[in-house]
This record gives structure tokens, C-alpha cells and sequence, in this order.
């Protein structure tokens, strides 16, 4: 996270393990990092308490995947899907269980 440098911003809406939240919020504090924006954290549904008194930082609650176009985008995976299955081709989104 340091090679961001003093303007750089982390934004994490993947998973919350991804950051070290303990790291980065040392990084905010001594300002060796410009800012933090996360939807997902770590240990969730709870944030780091130092986190909510910070300037740099902007929180949401887990909730960057709800857009028009996200569920534009899963209709038509799910619809391609039951296609597929029911006209006995691949799905879309095959997972392989093993």
C-alpha cells in the first residue's frame, strides 16, 4: 500500500480480506497514504473504530454492488443461463465442482 504514496487512495469493493485494515489504517494516520474508500471490510460487518473518526477515509455499508447496471448485467447472466441449461448447451457461468 506504501508505493501509492502520500496521494494515492485505496478503494476496496471486492473482498474485505484483500487489506490489512490494521496496516491501513497506521498508513492514514501517519499520512503515508492519501485515502482509503471501502465498501467491504475484513472482519464485517464491523469497521475498525479508528476508521470512523478519520478525514481520509469514506465508508459504505457493502453496498457498491447495487446499481441499475449491476442488475441489468445479472439478469442477463441469469436468463443466458436458463437458456442454455434448458437448450442443453454451456452455461454462461459454469462452475466446476470438484
Amino acid at each position: 500500500m506504501t508505493a501509492l504514496g502520500k496521494t494515492g487512495i485505496i478503494v476496496n469493493v471486492a473482498r474485505g480480506e484483500v487489506i490489512d485494515e490494521k496496516e491501513l489504517v497506521k498508513l492514514l494516520v501517519r499520512g503515508e497514504i492519501g485515502g482509503a474508500g471501502l465498501d467491504v471490510y475484513e472482519h464485517e460487518p464491523h469497521v475498525p473504530n479508528e476508521m470512523l473518526t478519520l478525514d481520509n477515509v469514506v465508508l459504505s455499508p457493502h453496498k457498491a454492488f447495487f446499481t441499475p447496471d449491476s442488475f441489468a448485467a445479472l439478469e442477463k447472466v441469469v436468463i443466458g443461463n436458463i437458456r442454455a441449461f434448458f437448450s442443453d448447451k454451456p452455461l454462461l457461468t459454469e462452475i466446476e465442482l470438484d
